[in-house]
């Protein structure tokens, strides 16, 4: 089964595309995972003005997957080089 993923050309393409991008724009993750972060701090001021189980959910995945992205991004920035 890894050997066909290993293999795959479209998914070998995206790899290279990814990686190129992201070299060139070091921080960008870490942009995206800041503005990520900051939106659930709204939504969270919100949720106490109007306390809904939806907007916790929201808050929780937009504040947990913010942090992650940012973390990946900072991991990333010195393998990809300048």
């Amino acid at each position: 089964m890894f050997k066909r993923i290993d293999q795959s050309p479209a998914l070998s393409r995206m790899l290279e595309s990814t990686s190129g991008t992201l070299a060139k724009q070091r921080g960008l993750l870490v942009v995206i995972g800041v503005l990520l972060v900051a939106v659930s701090f709204v939504v969270q001021l919100v949720n106490y003005a109007a306390a809904s189980p939806v907007l916790d959910v929201v808050w929780t995945i937009t504040h947990h997957f913010g942090i992650m992205l940012a973390l990946i991004g900072l991991l990333l920035i010195e393998p990809l080089g300048k």
